[in-house]
C-alpha cells in the first residue's frame, strides 16, 4: 500500500510537468483531465495513507513536492496565458508564500528541527490547497469549453457557463490568496515558537 500511495504522489509530479506542454499546445481538455486526475490523487493518497496507516517520511516529502509543483506550475501557465493583474498578482504572492515557508523549513532543518505540515484535516494549509485546485479546475474548464465554441455553436447557456466559470475562478483565486496569507501567518508563529528552542 505504501508503494501505491507513493506512486500517486509521483503521478502528481509527472502531471505537474506534463501540464506545461499541454497548455502550450492548447490541448485544454487534456490539461483539464490531467489536472482533475492529479487533484483526485491528492485526496486518494491522503485517504489511503490514513486508512491503512502507511504514512512515511518519503511519502510525506513526495506528497508535498507533488502538490506544490502541480499548483505552482499550473498557476504560472495560467498567469502567462491570461495576463490580467487580478490573476497575476495573487499568483505571484502565492508563489512567494511557498518560497517563504520553504525558507523557514530549510532554516529549521539546519537546526535539526522539523516543522511538519499540520495533520488536521481542515488546517488552513489544506484549505488553501483545496481552494487553489478548485480555482485551477474552474479556469481550465473555462479554457476547455472556450476551445470548442464557434460562432455557429455558441449558445446563451454556453455564455452563461463560461461567465460563471470566469467569475468563480476570480473569486476563488483571491480566496486562495487569503488562505495562503493566513496559513503563512500560522507557520510564522509556529516558526517563532520553534526558534525559541535554538536560543
Amino acid at each position: 500500500m505504501k508503494f501505491i500511495v507513493n506512486m500517486l504522489s509521483i503521478f502528481r509530479i509527472c502531471v505537474a510537468f506534463a501540464i506545461i506542454p499541454t497548455l502550450m499546445m492548447q490541448w485544454y481538455w487534456t490539461s483539464l483531465i490531467l489536472f482533475a486526475l492529479a487533484a483526485f490523487s491528492d485526496w486518494a493518497d491522503g485517504f489511503l495513507a490514513r486508512k491503512f496507516d502507511c504514512c512515511t517520511k518519503l511519502g510525506g516529502v513526495l506528497d508535498h513536492i507533488g502538490d506544490k509543483l502541480l499548483v505552482v506550475n499550473t498557476f504560472i501557465m495560467l498567469a502567462l496565458m491570461m495576463r490580467f493583474w487580478f490573476i497575476i498578482i495573487p499568483v505571484i504572492l502565492m508563489i512567494a508564500r511557498e518560497l517563504y515557508i520553504s525558507g523557514l523549513r530549510e532554516f529549521l532543518g539546519t537546526q535539526k528541527i522539523a516543522m511538519p505540515v499540520p495533520k488536521n484535516r481542515f488546517s488552513m494549509g489544506k484549505i488553501k490547497t483545496t481552494l487553489q485546485m478548485v480555482t485551477i479546475t474552474a479556469f481550465l474548464a473555462l479554457f476547455a469549453i472556450s476551445s470548442i465554441v464557434t460562432p455557429d455553436t455558441i449558445s446563451a447557456n454556453m455564455l452563461i457557463t463560461m461567465n460563471i466559470l470566469s467569475q468563480f475562478g476570480i473569486i476563488f483565486i483571491w480566496a486562495s490568496l487569503v488562505a495562503s496569507i493566513w496559513s503563512a501567518i500560522q507557520y510564522t508563529f509556529t516558526f517563532a515558537e520553534k526558534l525559541k528552542k535554538i536560543r
